[in-house]
């Protein structure tokens, strides 16, 4: 069983989930991560199943309340705006259109650097959510974090010092990891992150592009 510090990180999102706990844009992330992917369906499922039998066996389970706000806040994603059914995107899982409200051409992107642009988002209760377009081959800056940020790969890949992320990949990312994260050679890369603290740029221009991509 892995162990490691990331695997461990994303048990406890996952559990996050499962109970209701997440802010909208990470609950959003891995709705859509779970769509895409089958790697964690199972895992997630039988928490849902055993958080459920606890909540009806005891009627105490400490995040009882939160399934409760699961409700809530899932009436409130699904009550967004819905990407009209004439402008359908296979890039956007379902979960992740009705958080972002409309299709990933209609939002507002700028340049951060060239080849690399963003659309910033609100997260909801203290994190920010991130739309990343990365031409292909281009890096990002190198950098660290001042929390944890998770991202769910939409479209093409990168690699970083971690390891090689593809569509339905997703990674989470703490002050432990310093990295260059560098898009696919043949593909656009199209990434949604959340984060809950700024980046920490580490590289020898860090300081000078900060203001440009500082969250």
């Amino acid at each position: 069983m892995d162990s490691s510090p990331e695997h461990s990180a994303l048990d406890a999102i996952l559990a996050g989930y499962a109970c209701g706990t997440l802010s909208p844009a990470l609950h959003a992330l891995v709705g859509a991560h779970l769509e895409l992917s089958p790697r964690n369906r199972a895992f997630v499922t039988a928490l849902e199943t055993t958080l459920g039998r606890v909540a009806l066996a005891r009627g105490d389970l400490p995040c009882a309340g939160g399934i409760r706000r699961r409700e809530a806040r899932l009436d409130a994603i699904f009550a967004l705006p819905g990407v009209e059914p004439s402008t359908p995107c296979a890039i956007t899982p379902g979960p992740l259109r009705h958080f972002l409200g409309k299709p990933l051409d209609a939002l507002e992107y700028r340049p951060v650097l060239p080849g690399i642009r963003e659309c910033r988002l609100d997260g909801g209760e203290d994190t920010r959510a991130v739309l990343y377009r990365i031409r292909p081959g281009r890096k990002m800056p190198q950098h660290s974090h001042e929390g944890m940020e998770v991202t769910l790969v939409l479209k093409g890949g990168f690699r970083d010092e971690a390891g090689h992320f593809r569509r339905g990949d997703i990674v989470v990312a703490d002050e432990h990891l310093d990295h260059v994260p560098v898009a696919d050679p043949d593909e656009e890369c199209i990434c949604f992150a959340v984060l809950d603290a700024p980046l920490k740029l580490t590289g020898p221009f860090g300081r000078l592009i900060n203001r440009f991509v500082r969250h």
